[in-house]
């Protein structure tokens, strides 16, 4: 069956079931569940894929809320749809995840029965903990996206629409500084301030900040930093955020960031630790054929878009990247100028312009998802751009 023939059947089983898409958008919205807690949320997408014949995996990766479900003969070409659905402390789906997750389902029900006229097989893996660990870190890791010529996703975003996104690669460090307690009026000198060492480690990246690149940032906040006033503080505790546009840049960033920490500790006679308190984030390879794909596939839909912008935010898409093609556009779910990871955000995701955008988003992903198994040079040139695996 040719292109053309696939396209026209894909919408006219979108439209077909359009309404189950959103139904699930908005129920999501209405019940949002943090990072790593998305119970309800994947059951419900399971139960809708095996309803529609895929085989599904569940839980998957050593992971209780991920799943892969399969369609098609599991072989001739390889695609990925990806699913992400856990939202935001306090704000729920201020990052429209609920759009985007019911946007790669919908494009996956449409599919489902032209995967074998197209000659590839489709998986669909849900990935949580977007906001917090990122699940496709471990799951990169693990190989779970090894050999596939394509892992996509849409993200959702406001007023525009981008072919990609261009991420910061990012580390998060937790820093423990340990002093010793004392009366804090009766006899301060036999204390060591713990605290102490937090806040000259906040001033200390406070002032490497001026001699750092301009995309890169660095921002945290204190956990703990003593029990009461009058109590010289035993243990002080801080997180922060190392980002930059490249795992290089951001390696040595990273040093010298533990070196202010070490400073720190050593002028106020405290002791400080640090570890990691979630995955390390690699920035986006950027797919040059895979972006000229969704350029073309934007316009055929009539979406507006800009080039992708500098790098600013972090995803864990990232790493996928690292281990097979990965497309990260973005598109727009209201013509608002709306920060993401805000009430106003989080509003916007059950607007007739989010149903709207999920439905082209819909079309857009199963339009990629086709053109990657009936197109084998296509398949080549992007593969051409994922970095060799590091020899063991």
């Amino acid at each position: 069956m040719r292109y053309e023939e696939l396209v026209s059947l894909l919408d006219r089983n979108i439209a077909a079931l359009s309404g189950k898409a959103c139904a699930l958008s908005d129920w999501m919205a209405a019940n949002p569940e943090l990072s790593g807690e998305e119970f309800e949320s994947s059951r419900r997408i399971v139960g809708i894929l095996s309803e529609a014949g895929f085989a599904v995996e569940f839980p998957y990766g050593d992971l209780p809320t991920a799943f892969r479900a399969v369609a098609g003969p599991g072989t001739g070409s390889q695609v990925a749809i990806l699913v992400e659905y856990d939202a935001l402390p306090e704000m729920g789906h201020a990052c429209g995840h609920c759009v985007s997750g019911a946007m790669s389902v919908l494009a996956a029900l449409a599919l489902a029965d032209l995967v074998g006229e197209a000659g590839g097989t489709l998986s669909v893996v849900g990935t949580p903990a977007e906001e917090v660990d990122g699940a496709k870190c471990s799951m990169a890791d693990k190989g779970l996206f090894d050999g596939y010529d394509l892992a996509i996703m849409i993200h959702a975003d406001a007023a525009t629409s981008s072919p990609a996104f261009r991420s910061l690669a990012m580390d998060g460090y937790r820093f423990t500084f340990r002093g010793r307690p004392a009366h804090a009026a009766a006899a301060p000198w036999e204390g060591v301030n713990a605290l102490n060492g937090v806040q000259l480690l906040f001033h200390a990246l406070d002032m490497l900040r001026q001699h750092i690149r301009p995309e890169a940032r660095i921002h945290g906040v204190i956990d703990a930093g003593g029990a009461a006033p009058n109590i010289v503080p035993e243990v002080a505790r801080c997180r922060f955020e190392f980002r930059a546009p490249t795992l290089d840049y951001l390696n040595g960033l990273r040093e010298r960031c533990l070196d202010c920490a070490r400073g720190a500790a050593l002028a106020t006679g405290t002791e400080v630790f640090w570890e990691t308190f979630e995955a390390s984030f690699d920035e986006i390879v950027p797919n040059p054929a895979g972006e000229r794909m969704i350029e073309e596939i934007f316009r055929e839909l009539g979406i507006s878009f800009v080039p992708p912008s500098l790098p600013s935010g972090s995803t864990d898409m990232g790493n996928t990247s690292r281990r097979c093609p990965a497309l990260h556009p973005l598109l727009a779910i209201t013509p608002r100028k709306v920060a993401l990871h805000t009430r106003d955000f989080a509003a916007a995701v059950t607007e007739p312009e989010a149903h709207q955008a999920l439905v082209a988003g819909a079309r857009a992903i199963g339009r990629a998802v086709l053109r990657t198994f009936t197109d084998g040079e296509l398949r080549r040139a992007m593969r051409a751009v994922v970095p060799p695996r590091p020899v063991a």
